[in-house]
């Protein structure tokens, strides 16, 4: 694990999610722990409108989580009900955790290479509908991280379980003086949250 997102894995305080707030999370945990004990691999989709901001965070930082604990074959990805593009201020906020990221292409929407440790393969971030042929076809967690999303998406196909697990978005503060702070601010509650589910996990 790079030794800047360490350092904030372990600042990271449970102490701050409430009580209905982890009866929200109880099925995501109930689901990897499901494939955990009958040893299958798990496979966790993202889901958000735009598939720019949030799903991205939860899919960077539950692949990080998983590694942090130890939990194989875990194997997270992301997608939207349309695509658009990895928000830069994302990606601003992922580097200044610790993350090292590359841009593999350039053009309306960039691929980047993100990284959480030397010795793991590097996520592989862009903007995609959530069926797109890069994400899993079946036997997955539908994780919709948007109101819109979890209303405008009432049928996943080959999703398993579906999991409303909804973050306020962090373009509100797009263009505003408090842009980075708001976008980190978001990114250290989903890594909260996402920590929480994986140190409920018993391997």
């Amino acid at each position: 694990m790079n030794p800047k997102i360490n350092q904030i894995i372990k600042g990271l305080n449970v102490e701050t999610i409430s009580e209905e707030r982890k009866e929200t999370l109880q099925p995501l945990i109930e689901f990897i722990q499901a494939k955990v004990n009958s040893n299958d691999e798990v496979r966790i989709n993202f889901i958000c409108t735009h598939n720019s901001r949030r799903s991205h965070l939860s899919q960077v930082w539950a692949q990080t989580m998983a590694s942090y604990f130890e939990i194989d074959k875990v194997f997270c990805y992301s997608g939207g009900t349309e695509a658009t593009a990895l928000f830069p201020a994302v990606v601003l906020t992922l580097e200044n955790s610790g993350f090292e990221i590359q841009k593999l292409s350039e053009g309306s929407n960039p691929i980047y290479s993100i990284k959480y440790s030397q010795n793991e393969h590097p996520i592989i971030g862009f903007s995609k509908t959530y069926d797109d042929d890069f994400n899993p076809v079946s036997g997955f967690a539908a994780v919709m991280t948007c109101s819109q999303a979890d209303g405008g998406c009432p049928f996943i196909a080959g999703a398993e379980k579906r999991i409303p697990i909804t973050f306020e978005d962090p373009k509100l503060f797009d263009n505003t003086p408090e842009q980075l702070e708001k976008y980190n601010e978001r990114s250290i509650q989903i890594a909260t949250e996402l920590f929480y589910v994986f140190s409920n996990i018993k391997a």
